[in-house]
């Protein structure tokens, strides 16, 4: 029997390590396939830090683009630009580069970021 040298060692282990890596890539593909869209929030109004934040699921009213995945947020009345990504996460046009797993999070992120100032309505042409 030949004696194992390093490279066969270090060969054998890489083999190992790739076919591992392939069937982590394919199990979360095989389990999106029978994935349905994620379930539209439940509605919320609260005082948040002095300010009002409401949200409700939203039909599609005649928007041209829903972004927004069907569901609207206010801040002191004013409609806060929703977007919702292909993982689920929300982000706002306030706090676009920082996902959160809700719009009450998505509210809540841009009531902080606003630090008193008022909400201005977002153009949507």
């Amino acid at each position: 029997m030949p004696d194992i040298t390093r490279r066969r060692a270090l060969t054998a282990a890489a083999a190992v390590a790739a076919t591992a890596s392939a069937a982590t890539l394919v199990a979360p593909a095989a389990s999106a396939a029978g994935h349905h869209a994620p379930a539209t929030p439940d509605s919320f109004d609260e005082v948040y830090k002095g300010r009002r934040i409401q949200g409700r699921p939203e039909g599609g009213g005649g928007h041209h683009h829903e972004h927004g995945g069907g569901y609207a947020v206010f801040i002191d009345g004013v409609q806060l630009h929703l977007m919702r990504n292909a993982d689920g996460s929300w982000i706002s046009v306030i706090s676009h580069y920082d996902p959160v797993p809700t719009p009450r999070a998505a509210a809540r992120a841009a009531v902080d970021e606003l630090q008193g100032a008022p909400l201005l309505p977002f153009p949507t042409n």
